[in-house]
């Protein structure tokens, strides 16, 4: 596979081992570390700061004969990248002498050699460091070349953007990422997907985790990729020590670190999703207009590579919070849905609602929102009414769970069989019973949302709308049916969320008895319950079988809106995401559905009721999915055949 086709480049960042001032000794080891990462089709290969010659060599900086081993070396390591068959892009830290000053510079080695370099721009000034001894900060660097081995190479410290046709990078130096504006801003406010950091930190307790946040923050800031590489334990150990500490972050997410206080070279390789980086920018658009513009391009060319498998790991359920911060997210999440509830309340000045709980998973989040939101308010929950309306393919355990979940939270239980007032129907349309047709589905839950809409009438409260931003997706919802409501809690809470964060409430909030009960409800399978049970009176319509599995839609509902992805590359991570589950051939048929779906189902997300947003995917039309629902779907099922 192509992974740069596909819109990834491969990266990576290596702490080498090394000897004080023998550039021939770390020559050797960046030359075999370089010799590792073709083999493992890296494209772009970040060292440390002053790699070339370790940071630690002091007032040796000022001796000529370091100074001039360093440049040779970055020579003899510019015709080494030539000579090879595979090409990549290496960047390496020295220090270099430009007339009567020294800078600590980065070099950035292609097989066209030696093709820019970017001088430090802060340089660290404190007891464990005195770089300003040795070193002139880039921004005095008045030069806009520099003459190596008889050639003219670009120098800047200012917007300096490294152009190949995978991905653009910029450079800043160790220190430069501590100070307020980091130079990377630059770059990363324009055409910059990734910022390398060739650096030399030195380790003390608590400071990684700083430096780490440091890293995440500005990836996350420039809405770009941020590789950094720290010198290792090689480093002269007079006073300080020194880790190796190498990471990778995207857009404020950890994709890899090192193991760090290692003997041995290091190296850490990630593939960086340069599409959605982009995609952020492109919606972003303060990033651009923000700049000042100043930026000299440089371009680079890389091999493409075809690697076997990818440095990167797709999460199969991007909208589940992981176990770090689980309890922090679903606590949010439950207040976000309670306290938007609660303002529509105080807003309305009504203190009663009308709720249809169905024993299923979705009515049941729902149930739970409001009876949390009634007791912040101090409401009775007796004015909660819930109505259980059994159809003509109730089972019962949905039914049980359903009267048993309400009287365990204390509300109003009301149940209104739906059976006579729809085969009335029937009759009056001239509708044959048997035929079990949509007609036959959606005339029942257009009943139910009758019965809601006109109980509410007489008890002067508000419809509490239960379906999930996934069904709305797929339009799995019945027009002014199930559809309608007056507000509706769960409108951006996808489904495999909604069980995740029912299963925590169930978990963390919840007494014994209607823990169980929920935790019955989490094991019945999706149905909305509007075909006849099958013959052992168990659920015959399963939603999942007719529309795919919601945790794929999710999926794919997550890549297509929050990334902008397009279906060949939402295909690929499928496919990486779920190789142990689904076939490649049975992603392939869901997304194809999911797509037509999504598409011939916007008229209804168009006039959705409102509720609150709970992440970065919304499917609202007022304020974050504006869609025409005439939209034509052939440009995406096209690039799937």
């Amino acid at each position: 596979m192509n992974i740069n086709d596909l819109g990834f480049i491969r990266v990576a960042a290596s702490a080498p081992k090394l000897r004080v001032a023998d550039c021939d000794f770390n020559t050797s080891e960046i030359k075999s570390v370089i010799e590792q990462a073709i083999n493992e089709d890296v494209q772009i290969l970040c060292f440390p700061e002053l790699s070339i010659t370790s940071y630690s060599c002091g007032d040796l900086f000022f001796q000529e004969t370091l100074q001039m081993k360093a440049l040779s070396s970055l020579i003899n390591l510019s015709e080494f990248i030539k000579d090879n068959k595979k090409k990549i892009i290496v960047i390496v830290g020295l220090p270099l002498k430009i007339k009567n000053s020294l800078f600590n510079v980065a070099a950035v080695l292609s097989s066209d050699g030696i093709v820019g370099i970017v001088p430090k721009t802060y340089l660290a000034n404190s007891n464990e460091f005195q770089e300003k001894r040795w070193f002139t900060p880039g921004t005095v660097a008045d030069e806009y070349s520099v003459e190596i081995n008889n050639e003219s190479i670009p120098i800047s410290s200012e917007g300096m953007v490294f152009t190949t046709p995978y991905g653009n990078f910029g450079i800043e130096i160790c220190e430069d990422l501590w100070t307020p504006l980091p130079p990377s801003s630059e770059p990363g406010m324009q055409d910059a997907d990734i910022i390398f950091n060739l650096s030399a930190s030195n380790e003390l307790v608590g400071k990684y985790r700083y430096r780490k946040s440091l890293v995440l923050q500005q990836s996350a800031r420039c809405s770009s990729a941020y590789v950094y590489a720290s010198a290792g334990v090689g480093e002269s150990t007079t006073d300080l020590v020194f880790s190796g500490a190498c990471i990778v972050a995207e857009n404020g997410t950890l994709l890899a670190e090192s193991k760090r206080f290692s003997l041995d070279s290091e190296i850490i390789i990630a593939d960086i999703d340069i599409t959605a980086i982009r995609h952020d920018k492109l919606v972003n658009t303060n990033i651009i207009s923000s700049s000042s513009g100043n930026v000299t391009e440089i371009d680079c060319f890389p091999d493409p590579v075809y690697p076997k498998r990818m440095y990167r790991n797709f999460n199969p359920h991007p909208f589940i919070p992981g176990k770090k911060v689980e309890n922090e997210s679903y606590s949010d999440l439950f207040n976000i849905q309670t306290h938007g509830l609660a303002k529509r309340l105080l807003h309305t000045g009504v203190d009663k609602v009308v709720i249809g709980v169905s024993g299923g998973l979705d009515s049941t989040l729902a149930l739970l929102v409001v009876v949390k939101t009634f007791d912040l308010l101090g409401y009775p929950r007796e004015n909660i009414h819930g109505i259980t309306m059994p159809g003509l393919g109730t089972t019962n355990r949905t039914y049980s769970n359903a009267v048993s979940l309400m009287e365990s939270a204390g509300v109003t239980v009301k149940e209104i069989s739906i059976v006579d007032a729809v085969n009335q129907h029937f009759n009056d349309i001239g509708h044959d019973p048997s035929k079990h047709d949509v007609t036959y589905e959606n005339s029942q839950a257009r009943e139910r949302t009758q019965i809601l809409m006109d109980y509410a009438n007489k008890v002067g409260g508000l419809v509490i709308g239960t379906g999930n931003m996934s069904e709305l997706a797929l339009g799995w919802a019945t027009y002014n049916g199930d559809h309608m409501s007056m507000y509706a809690v769960n409108s951006g809470v996808p489904k495999t969320l909604v069980a995740s964060l029912v299963r925590w409430i169930a978990d963390s909030q919840l007494e014994d008895t209607p823990g169980k009960i929920v935790h019955d409800i989490l094991d019945t399978p999706f149905s909305p319950e509007l075909l006849p049970a099958d013959n052992e009176g168990k659920i015959a319509q399963k939603t999942e079988h007719f529309v795919g599995p919601y945790e794929l839609h999710d999926f794919f509902l997550h890549r297509m809106i929050r990334y902008g992805d397009s279906p060949k590359r939402i295909l690929f991570m499928a496919n990486q995401a779920f190789a142990e589950k689904y076939s490649s051939e049975e992603i392939l048929k869901w997304l194809k559905i999911y797509y037509k779906r999504f598409f011939s189902q916007q008229f209804k997300r168009s006039c959705m009721p409102d509720g609150p947003k709970v992440g970065t995917v919304n499917l609202s039309p007022r304020g974050a999915w504006r869609m025409p629902s005439d939209a034509v779907v052939k440009i995406w099922t096209d690039e799937l055949e």
